[in-house]
């Protein structure tokens, strides 16, 4: 009975990553191109600099005519690298606010690799991999707050926040609509319900956000670091460039992590289901 306990525990925590990790790739294949957008609007600061982006058209036409297909992908295998770690994280936390702070420690250094290389503007090709990057930054600045985990205090923001949110709504939500014995009505009603706790917590959560891009990003004067902590940073933004400025990139935000968040929720419950079943 002793030894019994702890292996389904195993079994399940396994069922666990390996669900939320599938859900994760899913996600991220789907709309890293929205959070290469959404992370090139952040570090503007301003739209009278000729290069630039205008509106969200001009964004994805820049990129595609100016860095190609691929430049949409820019730093996508740091995510991809940090979901197991971050989805083993998940399966031992509870959901919610403290979620959100572990997996928010898991993956800061790879979020400052990624957002480094969405910030480049270079072809895609001339770009330096995720692995030199990382290499570069440790070289420079070391693995510390100024290094390799800059930017921490806004990701525990961020993710705090956006899984307190999330799982709060997406799970009192969902108990109080009823389920449908109908397969399409309920993938229906998953979606819908995924699709709404998404989106407002990106809401919420997006100041956060805009000021882990800022100083994850390229500092306007390169060598003087300008953005230096989370509220500081808020602070900044908000008295140089308006309290707007704190909602830059909402709408390619909102347009991943509302349809993203729906379609992760729905990949790992029926994975989970399946393993459930079979495993």
């Amino acid at each position: 009975m002793t030894a019994t306990k702890p292996q389904s525990m195993l079994r399940e925590a396994s069922r666990q990553v390996i669900a939320g990790g599938s859900a994760g790739l899913v996600e991220i294949c789907l709309m890293h191109p929205l959070d290469v957008v959404k992370t090139r609007f952040q570090i503007q600061r301003g739209t009278t600099d000729p290069t630039s982006y205008k509106s969200l058209g001009h964004c994805f036409r820049t990129i595609f005519q100016s860095e190609g297909v691929f430049g949409f992908y820019k730093g996508i295998l740091p995510p991809i690298l940090a979901e197991t770690p971050k989805r083993a994280v998940k399966a031992l936390s509870a959901a919610g606010l403290g979620s959100g702070l572990t997996e928010a420690l898991v993956i800061n250094p790879f979020e400052v690799v990624k957002v480094s290389l969405q910030a480049n503007r270079d072809s895609f090709k001339e770009q330096p991999s995720s692995f030199a990057q990382a290499r570069r930054i440790i070289k420079s600045d070391g693995f510390g707050l100024r290094g390799l985990n800059k930017g921490l205090t806004s990701t525990l923001g961020r993710h705090g926040v956006f899984n307190m949110i999330y799982f709060g709504f997406y799970f009192n939500v969902k108990d109080a609509i009823p389920t449908s014995p109908d397969p399409t009505l309920e993938f229906l009603r998953k979606f819908t319900i995924g699709l709404l706790s998404g989106t407002i917590s990106s809401c919420v959560n997006i100041p956060f956000d805009v000021a882990k891009s800022r100083i994850q990003g390229p500092q306007p004067v390169p060598g003087e670091i300008k953005y230096r902590t989370c509220f500081q940073t808020m602070a900044l933004v908000y008295r140089e460039e308006g309290y707007l400025a704190l909602y830059k990139g909402l709408v390619p935000k909102i347009m991943r992590l509302g349809p993203g968040g729906a379609v992760m929720l729905l990949v790992y419950e029926y994975v989970s289901e399946w393993l459930q079943r079979n495993w």
